[in-house]
């Protein structure tokens, strides 16, 4: 792993970008890494445009500003590609994980002449089979773990697990939904 990895979320109200941002922050920091996970606060309204942040690190963190030049991006809302700037400041070394059915091919062209790696996951298809319903998060959280590679899979599977039996506790169809979701999102992330 890098010294310091930092991610951005674009999503919209609503879609879990923040959740997730914190989830994978209380994962990494349950494998010992040094953590932050914060959203980027704007107008609080369902739909409207959210960014949320990451650094990861397993040395002490002593930046604390909002991330300009992210390493990853993650876009739980693809239709944010024609109103937000989702590649401004992404590292070419580093790579942008979209939630999209369409192929690579068509989305290239709105990501502003980003010449990094491209990932697409249709976390809209993984979430309605493992959960019945749209919750892109999750899916959308086992992809960046996986593009990124910061932390080993099993272990991130493993620490979801208890976080979701701790806060689903009186819902077991919800954590075996969310976990399918992971599972489905670790394996289809292109």
């Amino acid at each position: 792993m890098k010294d310091l990895i930092e991610i951005r979320w674009h999503g919209r109200g609503g879609q879990g970008a923040k959740t997730a941002a914190l989830l994978l922050a209380d994962v990494a920091f349950g494998t010992g890494m040094y953590v932050q996970g914060f959203p980027e606060y704007g107008p609080e309204r369902m739909g409207a445009p959210i960014t949320a942040y990451n650094r990861l690190s397993a040395n002490p963190i002593r930046v604390h500003s909002n991330i300009y030049e992210p390493d990853y991006v993650v876009v739980v809302d693809e239709t944010l590609l024609d109103s937000v700037g989702v590649t401004d400041g992404l590292k070419e070394d580093g790579a942008i994980v979209i939630n999209t059915a369409k192929p690579k091919e068509e989305i290239i062209p709105k990501l502003k002449g980003y010449q990094g790696r491209v990932y697409t996951i249709d976390a809209r298809k993984i979430s309605i089979e493992a959960l019945g319903k749209y919750f892109p998060n999750s899916p959308m959280l086992a992809a960046i773990v996986k593009v990124t590679g910061v932390m080993d899979e099993e272990k991130f599977l493993e620490s979801m697990r208890k976080s979701y039996n701790h806060k689903f506790a009186s819902r077991p169809e919800v954590i075996e939904g969310n976990m399918k979701a992971l599972f489905l999102a670790l394996e289809e992330v292109h």
